[in-house]
């Protein structure tokens, strides 16, 4: 019999310039989707992540209108969807658009709270790689209890992956942030980044592969501590590249 991820991963189906070395597509920039809303932040400080990239450029979409943009016409504008929501409602046809999304190969970051997501929409959980139980429930049989969090926690952060795109250059550091407890992570996901804060999960960063589409969670940034913070600033800019597949040609990596 399939599992529900099997059924997930089969429902998705999975130059040079003349005078210089510098691919052409180097110089195009990065365009992001970035996706808020059901949940108060700090607005100003956050979209200075974006647009302090030159790199990058970026729409932002809040809900309860931001499922619109995941149209097909909408995001073909787009290589990467950044996941800074907290929202529940989905209809059918923006699950099958976010689907389409994966199946077409594109970049996903979720970043905090979105691991909360469509709490009712088992694919979601998959496409991402854990949940955040926003109420106790029950996991195959096996009670689960509510996750937990706690604000304006100072606890180390340790690379666990010190040779993956998405964390290369950054080594063990401190933070100032929110963590969360006993939430879900897929036992298949790819580890970047784990604390042995008690008031946390172990694991708080990942990566995976769809098909072709390349995902990344990272459990971090929930104030201007962690939006200031040089090492997450480089996590998520590096998360951004790697999920866009512009790392590709430095180094050769399909996938974690």
């Amino acid at each position: 019999m399939k599992t529900p991820e099997t059924r997930l991963f089969s429902l998705l189906g999975l130059g040079l310039f003349l005078f210089g070395a510098t691919p052409v597509r180097a110089a195009e920039p990065i365009r992001l989707l970035v996706m808020t809303g059901g949940h108060e932040f700090e607005t100003n400080q956050f979209l200075d992540l974006f647009k302090a990239d030159t790199n990058l450029v970026f729409q932002n979409v809040a809900h309860p209108h931001a499922h619109a943009w995941l149209d097909p016409d909408l995001a073909k504008r787009f290589d990467v969807l950044v996941l800074y929501d907290l929202w529940q409602d989905i209809t059918g046809t923006a699950e099958t658009n976010l689907l389409r999304w994966v199946r077409s190969g594109k970049g996903i970051v979720a970043l905090h709270h979105s691991l909360a997501d469509y709490q009712a929409w088992d694919d979601y959980a998959r496409i991402i790689g854990g949940k955040y139980y926003l109420e106790p429930t029950n996991v195959h049989g096996i009670p689960q209890p509510r996750s937990t969090y706690l604000h304006d926690v100072h606890f180390h952060v340790h690379v666990a992956d010190p040779n993956h795109p998405v964390t290369r250059g950054v080594t063990n550091f401190d933070i100032v942030d929110e963590t969360y407890g006993k939430f879900e992570v897929a036992p298949r996901v790819h580890v970047l980044l784990t604390t042995d804060t008690p008031t946390s999960s172990p694991i708080i960063g990942w990566a995976q592969t769809i098909g072709t589409a390349r995902i990344v969670y990272l459990q971090l940034g929930h104030g201007h501590t962690a939006y200031g913070n040089p090492n997450y600033r480089r996590l998520v800019a590096q998360a951004i590249q790697w999920t866009a597949k512009r790392d590709a040609a430095e180094d050769g990596r399909a996938g974690p």
